[in-house]
């Protein structure tokens, strides 16, 4: 091939690296600007017409929610917050005691089916004799980098698995997760080793 020609064939080649570039950059970067401009306060997901707002940063708080009757609802956009908005929005719901860290709202010391006075629902373990349902409050553990645990709601549930959705799972996490959910010597095992249990408005 002459000199001209292998020329030619480079920089035709340039040319359509060059049009292929073009054509991926802009949905690459409209996706990438959709997450960035994404702002506390705005709606990521909603159940029952009960919303769920983006929070950032994990530990970022935006003031304190309060019904108008003057009920704590929680901390802008905490996990807490969005539980407790929806048992008061969809259930008319008011804890007994609305303050706490979620990893609270499970109390050890209250038998499985009995009703967990400080939140005013009917606890039950994971791995327990009562299978979640939707509408149920879970509540996960501590960890070492997040000891004050989360909540969510059960969003629905089949007879192999449960969707739970979720208010601050992090800046890139899900709204909603799906976990394995089994039945062995009639206990209901979540499969997930951080959730402690769920409670439920009776």
């Amino acid at each position: 091939m002459k000199r001209s020609k292998k020329i030619t064939v480079f920089l035709a080649v340039i040319v359509a690296v060059g049009v292929l570039l073009v054509a991926f950059i802009p949905s690459a970067t409209s996706t990438t600007s959709a997450s960035v401009s994404r702002t506390p306060g705005d709606i990521v997901d909603s159940l029952d017409g009960v919303y769920v707002y983006y929070n950032g940063s994990v530990g970022s708080t935006y003031g304190r929610n309060t019904a108008p009757d003057g009920y704590n609802i929680g901390l802008k956009y905490q996990c807490v917050e969005f539980v407790k908005r929806y048992y008061y929005e969809y259930y008319g719901h008011k804890m007994t005691d609305s303050y706490g860290h979620a990893v609270s709202f499970f109390d050890p010391n209250v038998a499985d089916g009995q009703v967990n006075k400080r939140r005013g629902l009917t606890q039950y373990k994971n791995g327990g004799a009562v299978k979640p349902r939707r509408g149920d409050l879970v509540v996960y553990s501590g960890t070492v980098f997040n000891p004050y645990g989360h909540v969510a709601i059960v969003a629905g549930a089949t007879a192999g698995s449960i969707t739970i959705i979720q208010q601050n799972p992090g800046p890139g996490a899900s709204s909603r997760e799906t976990f394995g959910l089994s039945q062995k010597d009639g206990k209901w095992t979540v499969d997930n080793g951080r959730i402690l249990g769920w409670l439920r408005k009776e």
